[in-house]
């Protein structure tokens, strides 16, 4: 880590200007992933892709699984009684190679569909959004902030494919049985700052943890919303895990953004019983680069991501607050069975490609149901709007596959 690098001065400035010398551990998060310019999701830094040097996604693995939640989708403007104009929200795009795999599969396959589609993407990157328009140049693409999209515009489907899990988490541990937030702050303050005009510059600053109060009442009702009672004597002293309040606040922007449609969101993480369960002590954030994951976020400050696992039972709850009906959950294989990723292993050996071209999407195919990885990770889709008898109308990726 370069200690004069300005993102490092920008959350030590942070740090030394606010009132306790301190920051939540969700304020820091966010800007060294989300800090325009350099941010890890902000700069050239953020690699994706199975040759990139940080993580690759679902769609880093080929088309099928662009095409088969494009079937997906044509199922949900059917069951909407294929109205002129169908909305596609794709929130955090990556590089765009998700969206031109549905688009070009749409158009191949569903032209009337396709006619239908206005395909928007919700990006806060500004250098993700550049590849993006690059790659989708051929298609009708809309991009905007979420807070730009009007409430009750869309009619469709706002969907979501490793998201939430990169959204800025609070960090909490439990001391003499009472909840209590873990901040950042700067563990060579007094020596490190240098008054030069009116802006300090801090001398290699080392950011550390320290134990405080809540920053927000907020974080203790998250509890009650997911129904877990973190005061039983099986929760350890220091036992410690994150809160996404930000998925909250995203999931209500979206469920009053939506008309009439459904919500998908993809991503790895667990119902509430298991992500707060006693022995999990740790919590599940991660930090990755080039390839290789660890557990310290104060390093590679701008160059590596972190997530933290995504908590279904809040999504579920809070969704249903916000007037979102739960339609169902599974899991990323089951779920991908449901809509023909059997069949598709089934026809390879039919296909023209070469042998080396047959193993690889044969191998692409089986990690995206492998329980052991990305088959493994939660789909939960939600729906606000619809009649009665839609409602009614079992979604195809939803049948549990015999």
């Amino acid at each position: 880590m370069d200690s004069h690098s300005p993102l490092c001065q920008i959350i030590a400035h942070r740090i030394i200007t606010s009132p306790q010398k301190r920051i939540t551990f969700a304020e820091y998060m966010d800007t060294v992933l989300y800090y325009p310019e350099h941010g890890y999701y902000s700069s050239d830094a953020i690699k994706i892709g199975f040759r990139g040097s940080d993580f690759f996604t679902s769609a880093s693995l080929g088309a099928d699984f662009g095409e088969l939640l494009a079937k997906q989708f044509y199922q949900m403007w059917e069951i909407l009684d294929q109205p002129i104009r169908f909305d596609l929200v794709e929130m955090g795009a990556g590089q765009g190679i998700l969206a031109s795999y549905i688009l070009n599969y749409l158009k191949q396959e569903y032209p009337d569909f396709f006619a239908a589609v206005k395909y928007i993407i919700v990006e806060k990157s500004q250098s993700l959004k550049q590849e993006q328009q690059q790659r989708l140049q051929d298609f009708a693409v809309d991009w905007c902030n979420l807070e730009e999209i009007p409430p009750h515009s869309i009619t469709g489907c706002f969907f979501s494919n490793e998201l939430v899990d990169a959204f800025p988490v609070h960090q909490f541990t439990l001391d003499a049985g009472e909840l209590r937030e873990i901040y950042v702050t700067i563990d060579n303050q007094k020596e490190a700052i240098t008054e030069i005009s009116e802006i300090p510059i801090i001398r290699d600053p080392v950011f550390v943890e320290v134990i405080g109060e809540l920053s927000t009442p907020k974080l203790g009702e998250y509890f009650k919303l997911v129904d877990i009672d973190l005061s039983q004597n099986t929760y350890e002293n220091d036992y410690r895990s994150e809160i996404n309040l930000a998925a909250l606040n995203w999931l209500g922007i979206v469920a009053d953004c939506l008309e009439r449609g459904y919500v998908i969101t993809i991503d790895y993480g667990y119902p509430a019983h298991r992500y707060y369960h006693p022995r999990r002590s740790q919590g599940t954030l991660q930090c990755y680069y080039q390839h290789r994951h660890h557990d310290n976020p104060y390093i590679n400050i701008g160059q590596q991501d972190i997530t933290a696992h995504v908590d279904f039972t809040a999504l579920s709850a809070w969704g249903e607050r916000c007037g979102l009906k739960k339609v169902g959950w599974t899991q990323q294989g089951l779920f991908l069975m449901a809509l023909g990723i059997g069949e598709r292993l089934a026809a390879l050996s039919s296909g023209k490609q070469s042998i080396s071209q047959l193993l690889q999407r044969r191998e692409g195919l089986h990690q995206l149901i492998n329980p052991s990885g990305l088959g493994n990770f939660g789909v939960l889709v939600q729906s606000q709007g619809l009649t009665e008898q839609q409602a009614s109308q079992p979604l195809q990726g939803l049948v549990v596959p015999e």
